[in-house]
Parts: C-alpha cells; sequence; structure tokens
C-alpha cells in the first residue's frame, strides 16, 4: 500500500493580495499520492527550467487543482485567468478605461485669459500584463476556450520574453525573469473549446492527464468527505465501473465520486447496495452516465443501475458478536 504525503499543498481558499493576485498557502488537505507527485514534480521542473507547462485532459481529472499545487511550490503570488470565448487582446492586456481631463486657468492679469487643457487616456492592467510585470505564476484556465487570435499575445511573451502592453514606454515592457505560465485546457471536441495554434501548442510542454488510479481516487474522496476509505473505496469502483462502460472518455468523474460520498455521508446513509437511500441518492448522481452495452451509447435503466451497484459495490458484513455458552 503506497503512503499519502500531505505536505506543500494548495490552499482551496487562497487570499487575495494588494495587487490582485492569490497568495497560495499550503492546505494539509490536499492528497498527493506518489502518482500526483510525480506529475507535479515533472511540472515542477520544467518550470524552473523557464518553460511554460500545459496540463491537458479531461474534465475531470484534476487538472486546476494540481495546476494551483505546483504553483504553490514557487512561493510566487499567483494570478488566475479563465479562457472566455469572448476575449480579445486587451481582455488579456488591458483597455481604456475613461480620461482624464486637466484645466489651468490663468488670470493674473485681468486683462489677459489664458487656458490650458489636456486629455489624458486612463489605462488599466489587466491580469497577464500584471503577472508579466510582477513575476507571478500566470493559471491560465482552460485557455482553449479563448479563441487562438486572442492567444497570439502570448508567443511573444513566451519567446522572446517581451510583452506588448500599450502602457508601458514604448508600447513594450520586458516580461520578469520570475514569470511563470501554467495553462489548462479540455479536449479539442468539448462544446466551446477551440483549436489551439500550433505555434502556442509547440513553446509549451504539455502533460497529458488522465483519470487517477483507483487508490488515488479513493483517498481524494475520503479527504474530501467525512468517510472512511473503506467505504471512499467502494464509491469509487462504482464511479469507475459506469467509466469503465463508456465507449469515449467523460464522466463520471471523482467530482461524482465526491459528490456522492458528501451526501450520503450527510445522509447517514450506508455505502451498501442494500441501503435504499444510498441507492437513490447514487442514482441522482451518476445515474445521466451514459454507457455503451453494445447497442450503442444510452443511459442505463434504473434496474440496471441498481444490478450494477449489486456487483460492483461489495456488502457490507455487519459484525455479530459471538453467542456465550449457558453456564
Amino acid at each position: 500500500m503506497t503512503s499519502t504525503t500531505r505536505q506543500r499543498s494548495t490552499n482551496r481558499t487562497p487570499r487575495s493580495t494588494p495587487d490582485g493576485a492569490l497568495a497560495v498557502a499550503a492546505d494539509p488537505a490536499f492528497v498527493c499520492t506518489p502518482e500526483v507527485e510525480r506529475v507535479a514534480s515533472r511540472a515542477s521542473v520544467y518550470l524552473e527550467a523557464g518553460y511554460p507547462v500545459h496540463l491537458s485532459g479531461p474534465a475531470g481529472t484534476g487538472k486546476t487543482t494540481l495546476a494551483f499545487h505546483v504553483a504553490a511550490q514557487r512561493g510566487r503570488p499567483v494570478s488566475l485567468l479563465h479562457g472566455n470565448e469572448a476575449f480579445t487582446g486587451n481582455d488579456l492586456l488591458g483597455s481604456d478605461r475613461g480620461y482624464r481631463r486637466s484645466a489651468v486657468v490663468d488670470n493674473y492679469i485681468h486683462s489677459v485669459l489664458k487656458t490650458e487643457e489636456s486629455l489624458d487616456v486612463t489605462w488599466v492592467d489587466h491580469r497577464l500584463t500584471t503577472a508579466c510585470r510582477d513575476g507571478h505564476t500566470l493559471i491560465y484556465d482552460e485557455f482553449n476556450r479563448t479563441r487562438a487570435e486572442a492567444n497570439n499575445i502570448l508567443l511573444s511573451i513566451l519567446e522572446e520574453g517581451i510583452l506588448a502592453a500599450p502602457s508601458a514606454s514604448g508600447g513594450h515592457q520586458m516580461v520578469h525573469p520570475q514569470f511563470r505560465l501554467i495553462l489548462t485546457s479540455n479536449p479539442a471536441e468539448y462544446a466551446g473549446v477551440h483549436r489551439a495554434q500550433d505555434a502556442l501548442l509547440d513553446r509549451l510542454i504539455t502533460i497529458r492527464c488522465d483519470h487517477y488510479d483507483a487508490e488515488t481516487e479513493s483517498r481524494i474522496v475520503a479527504a474530501g468527505s467525512d468517510l472512511s476509505e473503506a467505504d471512499a473505496g467502494r464509491v469509487v469502483r462504482l464511479v469507475r465501473a459506469l467509466r469503465a462502460l463508456r465507449a469515449e472518455p467523460g464522466p463520471p468523474t471523482v467530482r461524482g465520486a465526491l459528490a456522492l460520498a458528501r451526501v450520503a455521508s450527510r445522509a447517514g446513509a450506508r455505502v451498501d447496495p442494500g441501503d435504499e437511500t444510498f441507492l437513490a441518492m447514487a442514482w441522482d448522481v451518476l445515474g445521466g452516465a451514459t454507457v455503451d452495452l453494445g447497442d450503442g451509447e444510452r443511459p442505463l435503466s434504473r434496474e440496471e443501475f441498481d444490478a450494477l451497484a449489486a456487483d460492483v459495490v461489495p456488502a457490507r458484513v455487519k459484525k455479530t458478536r459471538p453467542r456465550q455458552r449457558a453456564a
């Protein structure tokens, strides 16, 4: 049995700093099994070598959580940016936020009136500019939800270390030497996702993430709920059995396992196929998953779902006291 380390992990509720960055601290509740640590260690090496890290994989595989965990190891402020279909280059860099008008009226000599006026544009830096200027670790979550033409601004940042920033003198600024970039992305076939340009992908080191092994998922569910590790393992077995019946990668993920574990624990239900409350909750949380039983992808019926649960979730053995012999 592998051990679980719970050190130097990310805080799920980071506090904000005066410049709008996040101060990411350690969180002892983060589960870091050997499998997680191997991936995190490689990502940390790539960042320290100056390369941006791209965590790519299906939804629910812990990419964003892992990104925060890796960012916390650097001890630098963290900026968080979420990809958005409507983003333009200015949404990443900054934008005009009004004008400042000033006027000087000189009437020192009462018969002479001298007036001078000036109008200045007020520019506000956005998170990419701030991170590049101050040396933050920037987490660009689901970056491929932003159109490729808006992300073109990243090319000169990653290659030449130069940011085209209208607020800087001459329209350019050098990127801080401690600036690092962590990107996450979902597969291109997901709704609302754009294909990233090859020029950008060529500048990244891509780590392909997938669902963790059963032990890691069980420890994550146990850490994120009030269930014992044994009961968390039973929940994970059901989730993984449903996932294995899919023709293509997809839900349910460890998110579904966490949701089921939390609601079952709150309801006081036993993680047992003989417990009607647990079965009903499992159906509510996981019943929408589609599977392929040889007749095309479709949701399981309630009867099929209950039969699968009875097959893969071991019943809890009730402990009985041994009878005492009569004197």
